[in-house]
């Protein structure tokens, strides 16, 4: 069954117009009146939906039924990856959402080959955004990961000091330091939520991963291999789904 995100107050026998980008993959699939599509918030649970009349540049449509289905990590993964250069960014939001993440902030790191700020880091964030939206409408999860605001590490540690973590909250860091125990060995002995740092191509700087292990991260390796900067955190993210 065809799935649209759509962020407006959804409750049964609720007549409502889909939003613009849903209205056009409805068109584009050709779908008609009388068929049943599913729709999600974006906060838990999902709708079907009847369409009802179809527009030129609108698609109505009447809520149905409410489903209280979950597809999410049995435990919280935010997941502070380093920005990657060219499309590969992309890639990493879109496979970081179908793997679960709860949210993700662009990290603003030394080795960072794209710099943001100001309007453009705005347009980044909005696209990413729409790129994790995207994802979830594909795979089925009904809750979107939020993407933050690029930061560096200092501005993150500074916004999160690690007595506001939630009960039960672990922090590690993705590392290629000699002796790092592996993650799921740290990572198997709490079932509260995971902040899991990953760095850019080239990986952390010595003085941010020193700053990170300061601020409670603890060092985790994914094995001997060197993986990429986009294909490190989701080998993470799958290994914790499956823990």
């Amino acid at each position: 069954m065809p799935r649209f995100h759509c962020p407006l107050p959804l409750h049964a026998d609720a007549q409502l117009d889909l939003p613009a980008g849903a209205a056009r993959h409805v068109q584009v699939l050709r779908l008609q009146p009388g068929a049943v599509i599913e729709l999600f918030g974006g906060a838990g649970g999902q709708w079907q939906a009847e369409i009802l009349e179809m527009g030129r540049s609108h698609v109505s449509v009447r809520v149905l039924q409410h489903q209280a289905v979950e597809r999410e990590l049995h435990r919280p993964v935010h997941l502070i990856a380093g920005i990657t250069a060219n499309e590969r960014m992309d890639w990493l939001v879109e496979k970081a959402t179908e793997l679960g993440a709860a949210s993700l902030t662009p990290l603003l790191a030394e080795r960072s080959v794209l710099k943001l700020k100001g309007e453009r880091a705005d347009k980044k964030r909005e696209h990413w955004q729409a790129v994790a939206v995207a994802a979830c409408e594909q795979c089925g999860r009904n809750r979107v990961p939020l993407v933050h605001p690029a930061l560096t590490l200092a501005q993150w540690l500074q916004a999160h000091p690690v007595e506001q973590d939630a009960p039960g909250t672990q922090r590690a860091v993705l590392s290629l330091a000699p002796g790092c125990q592996p993650l799921a060995q740290v990572l198997a002995k709490e079932a509260g939520p995971v902040v899991l740092l990953s760095g850019p191509e080239g990986g952390l700087s010595p003085a941010e991963e020193a700053l990170a292990l300061q601020a409670g991260f603890a060092p985790v390796t994914l094995g001997p291999r060197i993986l990429r900067a986009e294909t490190a955190p989701l080998a993470a993210l799958a290994l914790l789904g499956a823990l």
